[in-house]
Parts: C-alpha cells; sequence; structure tokens
C-alpha cells in the first residue's frame, strides 16, 4: 500500500522544483571525486529528472508492506477496519488484545493456556497487537511465538532461585529510573508499556502495572543524574518499550540527553520493529536520525518473526544510519537448537540486523518452563562458531542474578599448555598448538 505525501511542506518543496523552469544544474570537473575522470562534456539535470527522482524517493520512503498473511487476518477478523487503519501503529495498539476473553476468539486455547472460565485469568497482564496475533497458530499450543506471548499456568508455578527483581536493578538505583550498574553507562527506563507483553520478561514486576507510564516530570531526576555525572558517557533508553512513546515525547528525551556533553553514545532497546513493525514510520523515523550516533537494539526470539513487514522496519532505520543489533533469549521449546538459532542469525544478517547477545534467559518468578541448562547455550554457540559466518554469531552470557552484570560463556576453547604452547581446540575439536613463549 502506498500512501501519498499531501502535507504544506511537502506541496513547498514540490513548487520548489517546479519553480526551477528551464534552469540547469551544471557539475562540473571541480565537483567530481579526484579519482574520478574528467567528462567529455558537461553533465545537465534537468526539472523533469529532478521531479522524477523526487516522486521515487518519496513512494520509496513512504511504501508500507502488506503481507498476504496480514492481509487475511485483517479482513477475517477486522473486516470494519481498512488497510490504512492496519497499518496505522495506534489503530494496532487500540485494537490489541489484553484480556483472555478477547484472545480466545482469536486462539484455540489447549489445557494448560489459561482460558476465560478460569477466575485468575486476570492475574497475568496480557497485550498482543493483531500483526503480531496474526502471526500464531490458531490449533497449535506449542507454536514457538504463540508460546512466548500466551500465558500458561506454568506461570504460577515458582522454582528456587526466581525473584521478582533477579537481576536487583531496584538496588542499583540511585534516581528513580536509573539503574548504574556499570561505571560510564546506564540504563534509563523511561516507561512500563510494551506494545506485547512477553511471558518471559525481566521486568514483568514493572510493565502493565499502574506506574507504567512514567511521563516527562518523572525522567527529570534521570535526567539531572546523567548530567551530574561526567562518567557516564553510555545511556542506554529502554522501559518497558521507548518506541511505544509518541514522537515528541521521543524527541524530547534524545534532544535532552544529546545535550549533556560528555553523554557519547544513546542507545535504544526495544521489540517494537518486531511485534509493531507499523510504529517504524517516516516522522518516527526523522527524529530519531537527528541524534546520531543512535544505537538500536531490537528483541528477535524466532525466525518465523522475520516478515516483510519487519524487513521494511529495519530497512527504514538502517536506511536512516542507524545501527541495528539483535538480542534474542534463550527459550526452552522456542529457539533451543542449532538449526533454528541458525536460521534466525541467518535472517536478521539478510535485514542488515547485526546479531549481538544471545541471553540466558533470567530467572523471573514462573520462569522455569522457559529456561534451559546453561550446556544448552554453550551447544548452540558451538554449533555456530566455525560453521557460519562470524557476524552470525552473538555473543553468549548469562546476567548475572543480584546485579553482577552481563557474563560471556564460551565453549572450551583453551585446552591448557604444553611445554611453551597453548592448545586449542577448534569447531572441529581438533587440537591446535600456538606458540606462546613468554
Amino acid at each position: 500500500m502506498h500512501e501519498y505525501p499531501n502535507s504544506n511542506n511537502e506541496k513547498k518543496e514540490m513548487e520548489k522544483l517546479s519553480n526551477i523552469h528551464n534552469e540547469k544544474l551544471v557539475v562540473t570537473h571541480t565537483e567530481l571525486n579526484e579519482d574520478e575522470e574528467p567528462p567529455s562534456k558537461q553533465m545537465f539535470i534537468n526539472e523533469e529528472t529532478l521531479l522524477t527522482e523526487y516522486l521515487q524517493n518519496k513512494l520509496e520512503r513512504d511504501k508500507t508492506s502488506l503481507s498476504e498473511r496480514s492481509s487475511e487476518f485483517l479482513r477475517k477478523y477486522f473486516p470494519e477496519a481498512s488497510e490504512r487503519d492496519w497499518n496505522n501503529w495506534k489503530w494496532q495498539l487500540k485494537n490489541s488484545v489484553t484480556t483472555i476473553q478477547q484472545l480466545s476468539k482469536f486462539l484455540e486455547l489447549s489445557v494448560n493456556e489459561i482460558r476465560p472460565a478460569q477466575a485468575i485469568n486476570d492475574t497475568l497482564p496480557i497485550r498482543i497487537t493483531p500483526y503480531y496475533l496474526s502471526l500464531l497458530d490458531k490449533y497449535k499450543a506449542d507454536q514457538p511465538l504463540r508460546k512466548s506471548v500466551v500465558p500458561v499456568f506454568d506461570e504460577f508455578l515458582v522454582s528456587r532461585g526466581e525473584a521478582s527483581d533477579p537481576l536487583s536493578e531496584s538496588h542499583h538505583s540511585p534516581v528513580p529510573n536509573i539503574v548504574h550498574r556499570y561505571p560510564d553507562r546506564v540504563l534509563f527506563l523511561v516507561t512500563g508499556f510494551c506494545s506485547t507483553y512477553c511471558r518471559y520478561c525481566t521486568r514483568s514486576h514493572m510493565v502493565a502495572k499502574d506506574k507504567c507510564h512514567i511521563g516527562l516530570k518523572a525522567w527529570e531526576p534521570g535526567l539531572q543524574y546523567i548530567r551530574k555525572n561526567t562518567n557516564i558517557r553510555d545511556v542506554l533508553i529502554s522501559g518497558g518499550d521507548p518506541l511505544t512513546m509518541n514522537d515528541l515525547n521521543i524527541e524530547y528525551l534524545l534532544s535532552r540527553l544529546r545535550d549533556i556533553e560528555h553523554v557519547e553514545i544513546i542507545r535504544i532497546g526495544t521489540k517494537v520493529p518486531v511485534v509493531l513493525p507499523q510504529r517504524i514510520n517516516r516522522s518516527l523515523v526523522n527524529v530519531l536520525k537527528k541524534y546520531h550516533p543512535l544505537y538500536i537494539s531490537i528483541h528477535f526470539t524466532h525466525p518465523d518473526e522475520i516478515t516483510p513487514e519487519v524487513k521494511e522496519a529495519c530497512e527504514k532505520l538502517t536506511n536512516a544510519g542507524i545501527p541495528l543489533g539483535s538480542q534474542t533469549v534463550l527459550l526452552k521449546g522456542i529457539n533451543d537448537n542449532v538449526p533454528v538459532m541458525k536460521q534466525l542469525m541467518h535472517g536478521l544478517l539478510k535485514i542488515r540486523v547485526r546479531p549481538y547477545y544471545l541471553y540466558q534467559c533470567d530467572p523471573i518468578l514462573g520462569s522455569a518452563h522457559f529456561r534451559t541448562p546453561i550446556d544448552k547455550g554453550l551447544e548452540i554457540i558451538r554449533g555456530l562458531r566455525g560453521h557460519t559466518s562470524g557476524y552470525a554469531v552473538p555473543q553468549y552470557v548469562v546476567d548475572a542474578p543480584g546485579g553482577g552484570g552481563k557474563i560471556p560463556l564460551l565453549p572450551d576453547y583453551f585446552q591448557g599448555r604444553e611445554d611453551s604452547y597453548v592448545l586449542l581446540k577448534n569447531y572441529e575439536d581438533k587440537i591446535f598448538k600456538y606458540p606462546d613463549f613468554s
């Protein structure tokens, strides 16, 4: 679906181009790269060429994908809505599923999935956008994407070592909404709202609660804390999901942070491009690209999430010069094998998202059914390293309970020493000697 621009500013741009009339833009030899050969004659670009290029660029920027799957889902479940509605991120939020009763209209819920008849069904927060709901299998409760967002009774089983705040973020919070665990960077929690609630969320203790809409005034202590601590050079904006905020709030926050001289890097952690790709529109991208260097870490779970809509959302961001990285949580029965993980990492690279972290699932309350043994994570890294591109191998980390921070884990490639040599095991389990003379 294409939306044609019609704002006053865009009309003025078109009028300015039209007023060029017969004037020519002359490209002289001095304007060319010195390595290029000078043209044999002057090159001219007339108004017709400029107008054509302008319109092509406009259409490319405003293009919004609507996959056949989304189209079919829209016609079936929202017959009164238009494609324009579907591609509006606010419509997606307004029409999200937020109760078990609503969810049961789209899915045949299994024995382990919580159903409307049960009185406890309102104790677990639910939110799934219509777009992400369209990716779920109506009948298969063991579908990976479905398991990641649909609540089950296992969430009420608390196991040893689990906690509501396993990373002790509250103990590393010098002022509200700031987590300062590392010396030169802070985590800034700017909202508790997400467009889709993952069942294994580390911050399930704060999302979807009454305090989830934090607001601009509540940011001020955090902004002042960052301004006063000159050792802070890197700010990670998270929540909740920062990209669920409106453009004005996002711009306000970014501009305030960019105004702090010692803040070199701003990062945003989000799942919006995956569960609400409609949010990545031209106006948002125009805001984000003004505040470079800006990096975005996107939470991907499974290769089935890489759809035409998600691909387009990521392209809009990368075309605006924003580097993208992925953060994937290792989840039992969802992505805990080498073929699925390899497919996901390859898919990410194809849409210009660099695999960054593979997280061991945090021990939040009721998460035992999601968590794998550490050996499973090491097995996956062993199955990727050497068997595919280095760019496709994320760093496997455990965010240490109690606030210890991210600790990287690797298979045992270092096998000890023999005389003046280090013994190294490669991806084929062959041993090689490296001379390491002191």
